[in-house]
C-alpha cells in the first residue's frame, strides 16, 4: 500500500487526483489524506444548484466541485480531514463500508470517543453525524473515502447548504441534512487534522506492515493540475453535468410581480416561460426566446441581461433585479 499525504489544500486538485492516481496506479493499493480549504464536494448525481447557497458560496468564495462517486453534498475546511482508500475491485464487498472506516472507528475509540459506523455509510457519536462515506468503482478499481469532522465551522457548514427546496423540480438525488459534530467536543482542544492525519497513518501501516510512502513526483502534480484545470474546475463538469431540472422563482419587485419556470438540460436553459403583473412595451415572448440555449449560471445571464433593454420587457427594472430571478 502507497501512502499519500496531499501538499494542497485546494479542492479542485484534491477532487482531481482521486481521478488521476486511479488512472496511474491501476493495481497498487493506495490511502490517500487531504485537507481541503473552504469547499463544497457533491455527489456525482446531484443536481448542484438545487443543493447549494449560491448567493452565500459566491459571497464567501467558497468552491465547488463535483466528485467522481455518488452520495450527498458535504463541506470542507480546515477543520475537516479526508481520507480515500484505493484498491482492486472484487477484493471488499462493494456495499461493505465498515472496513474502511474501521481504523478511524479504532483510533477515535482508543482517544475515549464511543464513534460507531451507523446505517449504510455514516460515523456517529452521540447520535450525531462526524463522517459520512462514498464509494465508487472504475477502471478495475473501487475508491471509499470519507471525511473527518475534526473542528469545522458549522455555521459556514450550515448557511452554504441552505437551500430553497421548492426552486427545483428534478429526478436528482437529494442530500439528506443529518445533525452533525464536531470531534473537537471529544478530544483535547488542541487537537489539530496533523494529529489525525498521524494517528490514522500510523493504524494504516500496523495493519499493512508493507505500506509505504508515496511523495506525488512532479509529473503526478503536473498531471494532476491538467485534470484539475480540463475538467474538476469547469462549470460543464461542476455545474452542467447535473441531471435535468426545472427551476422555477417568484420576484416581488417595484416593477410588479414576476416568476420565471425555466426548463435546464445539462445546464442550458432549453425552455423559458415568464409571468407576472408587470408592464412591458415588447411581447416577453421575445425575451424568453433569448433566454433558450444560455448557461444556467450567473455570469452568462448577466453578459445576456447587460445586452438588452430589459425596460422594454418588464418596465422600470435593473439588471441587478431580474438576475435575481435566476438564482
Amino acid at each position: 500500500m502507497l501512502l499519500i499525504d496531499s501538499p494542497s489544500h485546494n479542492a479542485y486538485f484534491n477532487i482531481a487526483s482521486e481521478e488521476y492516481l486511479l488512472k496511474q496506479f491501476p493495481t497498487e493499493d493506495l490511502f490517500l489524506l487531504y485537507v481541503n480549504a473552504p469547499s463544497i464536494i457533491v455527489g456525482k448525481f446531484q443536481n448542484t444548484l438545487a443543493e447549494i447557497n449560491l448567493d452565500y458560496v459566491n459571497e464567501h468564495h467558497i468552491k465547488v466541485v463535483r466528485r467522481m462517486s455518488g452520495g450527498g453534498t458535504v463541506y470542507h475546511d480546515l477543520g475537516n480531514l479526508n481520507f480515500s482508500f484505493h484498491t482492486l475491485l472484487g477484493q471488499h464487498d462493494f456495499m461493505d463500508f465498515s472496513i474502511f472506516t474501521e481504523p478511524v472507528l479504532k483510533i477515535l475509540n482508543r482517544l475515549g470517543v464511543p464513534a460507531i459506523l451507523q446505517g449504510r455509510n455514516d460515523l456517529l457519536v452521540d447520535g450525531k453525524k462526524f463522517s459520512g462515506n462514498a464509494k465508487l468503482a472504475r477502471h478495475g478499481k473501487m475508491i471509499q473515502h470519507g471525511t473527518i469532522l475534526l473542528n469545522s465551522e458549522m455555521e459556514i457548514l450550515g448557511e452554504a447548504l441552505k437551500v430553497n427546496p421548492l426552486k427545483y423540480v428534478d429526478k436528482a438525488i437529494k442530500s439528506t441534512r443529518s445533525r452533525v459534530t464536531n470531534l473537537i467536543d471529544y478530544l483535547p482542544k488542541d487537537t489539530t487534522t496533523n494529529d489525525l492525519k498521524n494517528l490514522l497513518t500510523q493504524e494504516i501501516i500496523k495493519n499493512n506492515p508493507g505500506a509505504q510512502t508515496y511523495e506525488l513526483t512532479k509529473e503526478d502534480l503536473e498531471g494532476i493540475e491538467k485534470l484539475m484545470k480540463e475538467k474538476y474546475e469547469t462549470w460543464d463538469w461542476n455545474f452542467g453535468f447535473s441531471p435535468n431540472y426545472n427551476f422555477k422563482k417568484a420576484l416581488k419587485i417595484p416593477a410588479g410581480f414576476i416568476e420565471f419556470h425555466l426548463e435546464v438540460v445539462h445546464g442550458i436553459i432549453e425552455k423559458a416561460k415568464i409571468f407576472g403583473d408587470f408592464f412591458a412595451s415588447k411581447p416577453i415572448e421575445l425575451f424568453e426566446e433569448q433566454l433558450v440555449g444560455q448557461h444556467h449560471e450567473l455570469t452568462s445571464l448577466k453578459r445576456l441581461l447587460q445586452s438588452i433593454d430589459l425596460t422594454a420587457f418588464f418596465g422600470k427594472v435593473t439588471e441587478e433585479e431580474i438576475l435575481e430571478g435566476f438564482k
